[in-house]
């Protein structure tokens, strides 16, 4: 199955924010005190989902790990090495 340029900016933008929430959330573990770190994490956080779910939605899901309608649409998507990026 072929990527098309809106799914594959949509994958790219969950990927830069989910780097952004994992990077904030790594700071965090040294700097809990910092409250700006913390909102902008939780802005990652809350934005990542919102972007997930869309995803999901109109292209199928992006693990296994979720519910999937019928047929089973997780094996239809391309494999990260089958992206033209």
């Amino acid at each position: 199955m072929e990527m098309n340029c809106e799914q594959l900016e949509l994958l790219k933008e969950i990927m830069k924010v989910e780097f952004a929430n994992v990077e904030t959330a790594l700071y965090l573990d040294t700097h809990p005190q910092d409250a700006k770190a913390l909102a902008d994490h939780n802005k990652y956080a809350y934005r990542l989902e919102m972007l997930k779910k869309q995803y999901e939605q109109k292209y199928g899901p992006l693990t296994h790990y979720g519910m999937s309608a019928y047929p089973w649409k997780y094996i239809e998507s391309p494999w990260p090495w089958e992206i033209n990026y």
